[in-house]
């Protein structure tokens, strides 16, 4: 392979386009009237432009996507996340095309990219599930039944589902008929797919996933797990491998469950097998993720493996460059997505301009962005800003190294959450490993962030107090043209 697109935006195409470049590969980006000046554009050895902003005339088009390879030549595509990252039909599109998918096989997204499907791939295998029903719900009056024998709570979930939409949690059997109506719609108008099925509702569940590896050569391995338990909005903003919970055996038993699921479809390249866990550690199989995942720096930093530049020789036919023996926890890794988001305000996203932009450093710091100051947040994307992800000998580190970088990350001119992730990370529950993913639920409210922010300014005051009683003359910071002072800004971050 001489050149790779990127058919994607932001920190996951500049992190693509890094591996490439180190395995002697050009890239080329592809980019909106939005992202003209996008560092992943200027980045790219090639760039070309393909429409609005809105992604379903650029991102989301891939005829224009296929057009810009004979453009350019380039004989391969990495979709990265989101966007076409596991559009079976993009990916038939591609091969029809004569060029290489960085990716698993259409016919294995269509599979996984059902719920109902990809439970039945899997059941081939005997991998746990949680009790419900196996095939979609066409009678309401037998599903009312089978929600009664498996008892409730229930969960009603839509088939093609994801990000919390079409699921409705029924705590009575009176009010089945018309959650499950209410399901169906929420799934019809998100999905086009108002398929729904129903599943016993694990109440206070652990979210945690396997990162797998699988090559054309029949060789499929996993990489561990990653705990996801902190969401909101059924999404996740919060990572960590290893989870904190899990032993050895409860490992490797998860482990041989994500590799037999990526085995009930061939699968090849790098995809996610996702369970929950109650309390009594049972896992289940969730759904399967095709494609990269947003979080997965914190396997690579575990394992030192660069999953991107595995996802490329893969996909040029090479076999997987380890064997499952040789892999070995090593450290703790956290991930925080720093969101352009009020988390005073339901998270609801912010936009804005990058006023004041630094980023963290120093040991066991990661960042990867796409973003630097004076730039634009978009209203057409994902409000992430940032991945900030942090590394340690051990969980303590890796949670004392977030904490100081986050209060090292300078954002002013829009609300994040980075003070968010402070709050979590300092919370009894995190640091004791006991939580679930109503954390958020459980946990948070808007107040708190501005009792940290209080206690802050207080301890700054203190501090101020004691220098002046001791007569020292304490210098205001000087001030450079345009900026305010660290104070202010930092008062303006929450």
């Amino acid at each position: 392979m001489k050149k790779l697109l990127v058919a994607n935006r932001g920190e996951i195409a500049l992190r693509i386009m890094r591996s490439a470049r180190e395995m002697g590969i050009m890239t080329v980006a592809v980019y909106s009237d939005a992202d003209r000046n996008a560092l992943h554009v200027r980045y790219a050895d090639e760039a070309v432009h393909i429409g609005a902003a809105p992604s379903n005339q650029s991102y989301l088009v891939g005829d224009k996507i296929i057009e810009a390879c004979r453009t350019t030549g380039a004989e391969a595509i990495h979709p990265g996340y989101g966007f076409l990252s596991e559009n079976a039909a993009f990916a038939r599109q591609v091969r029809d095309a004569g060029l290489i998918l960085v990716g698993p096989s259409p016919e294995a997204m269509e599979i996984m990219g059902n719920k109902l499907s990809a439970k039945a791939a899997a059941l081939k295998y005997n991998i746990p599930m949680v009790p419900g029903t196996e095939e979609a719900i066409t009678n309401v009056a037998v599903a009312k039944l089978r929600a009664s024998e498996v008892g409730f709570p229930i969960l009603i979930k839509a088939a093609a589902g994801g990000g919390g939409k079409g699921m409705r949690i029924v705590d009575r059997v009176e009010d089945f008929e018309e959650q499950m109506a209410l399901a169906v719609s929420e799934a019809t108008s998100a999905f086009g797919d108002g398929s729904v099925f129903i599943e016993r509702y694990v109440s206070s569940p652990r979210h945690i996933e396997i990162q797998i590896l699988g090559d054309t050569h029949g060789n499929i391995v996993h990489l561990f797990e990653r705990e996801c338990s902190v969401q909101r909005r059924h999404q996740k903003v919060i990572e960590e491998a290893p989870s904190s919970i899990l032993t050895t055996e409860i490992r490797n038993r998860m482990g041989k469950c994500a590799v037999d699921v990526g085995r009930s479809v061939n699968y090849t390249g790098a995809g996610t097998v996702e369970f929950i866990m109650d309390n009594d550690l049972n896992f289940y199989f969730l759904e399967m993720n095709t494609r990269l995942q947003v979080e997965h720096p914190v396997s690579e930093l575990i394992t030192g493996i660069d999953l991107v530049k595995e996802q490329i020789n893969i996909a040029m036919g090479a076999a997987i460059s380890f064997k499952q023996d040789d892999l070995e926890i090593n450290g703790h890794a956290i991930e925080l997505r720093v969101y352009a988001e009020d988390p005073a305000n339901d998270f609801l996203p912010d936009i804005g301009t990058l006023q004041t932009y630094k980023t963290p450093k120093g040991p066991g710091v990661r960042v990867d962005d796409g973003f630097e100051q004076g730039m634009e947040i978009p209203i057409y994307y994902d409000p992430m800003i940032a991945k900030l992800i942090t590394y340690g000998k051990d969980r303590t580190e890796a949670i004392d190294r977030m904490i100081r970088a986050i209060d090292e990350y300078q954002i002013t001119g829009i609300t994040t959450t980075l003070g968010f992730g402070k709050f979590v990370l300092q919370h009894d529950a995190f640091t004791s490993g006991m939580f679930d993913t109503h954390f958020v639920k459980k946990y948070f409210t808007p107040d708190v962030l501005n009792i940290q922010n209080d206690d802050e300014a207080e301890i700054a005051a203190l501090m101020m107090a004691k220098l002046l009683s001791e007569g020292k003359k304490v210098a205001a910071p000087e001030a450079v043209a345009g900026e305010e002072s660290n104070w202010i800004r930092n008062r303006k971050e929450f």
